[in-house]
């Protein structure tokens, strides 16, 4: 039953439908589901099918906002009661598209899973200059920086932006994963970042595993 349940939200996201996600989000409720499951499985599993048709030209941008709208749709109904506990995830991610990047679409699609996934997300939006990177990691205190770039030009600002917090002491404060069309595992490990994901359900994994890391490393 809690399956059909979860592909019905799962549809829902994709059509963009926030009533009927709010609806069936409150069915989920009244029918004693685990709401992080019914998130996480039904949702959040919707926006994962959107990042992949848009990658495939498939979506265009205000069918993933339409999406997004309706998964917070049903987040708002669902998160109340979500014991933190029960998600296994408490930590803090800073997210931006580098300097010179306006797409944002990509960071825009994870915000959302990272949201529904119960983490503690600072958007930083997009074109963002090192220097505000910088700025927010010393008065936010993120566990995670998330880096986003969708063009060859705009991803050299990456490795400026690690090289920034080594010289101001702040990288060994913060795990920094990157990602965005352009980017690879091989790119990743050359300017030091500590991961790599090449699509947001990855991006999930790769957190929880960075912030599983940063949590023994205390």
């Amino acid at each position: 039953m809690s399956d059909d349940l979860f592909g019905e939200l799962t549809d829902a996201v994709v059509a963009g439908d926030k009533d009927r996600c709010r609806g069936l989000a409150e069915q989920a409720l009244d029918e004693g589901v685990d709401p992080y499951r019914a998130l996480m499985e039904g949702c959040a599993e919707g926006m994962n099918i959107m990042s992949d048709r848009y990658d495939e030209g498939e979506a265009y941008v205000p069918d993933i906002l339409l999406s997004a709208e309706a998964l917070y749709e049903a987040m708002d109904v669902l998160k109340p009661h979500i014991d933190v506990e029960d998600t296994g995830v408490s930590g803090k991610v800073l997210l931006g598209v580098v300097e010179g990047d306006i797409h944002d679409i990509g960071k825009n699609v994870l915000k959302s899973i990272f949201d529904a996934a119960g983490f503690d997300v600072i958007d930083l939006g997009r074109d963002v200059r090192p220097e505000q990177f910088q700025e927010s990691i010393e008065k936010e205190k993120p566990d995670i920086l998330g880096l986003s770039a969708l063009m060859t030009t705009s991803m050299t600002g990456m490795p400026k932006i690690i090289e920034n917090l080594q010289k101001a002491g702040l990288r060994e404060r913060v795990k920094v994963m990157v990602g965005g069309a352009p980017i690879s595992e091989d790119y990743a490990e050359k300017i030091g970042a500590d991961g790599y994901a090449p699509n947001a359900p990855q991006a999930k994994k790769t957190a929880e595993k960075l912030l599983k890391q940063k949590k023994k490393e205390a």
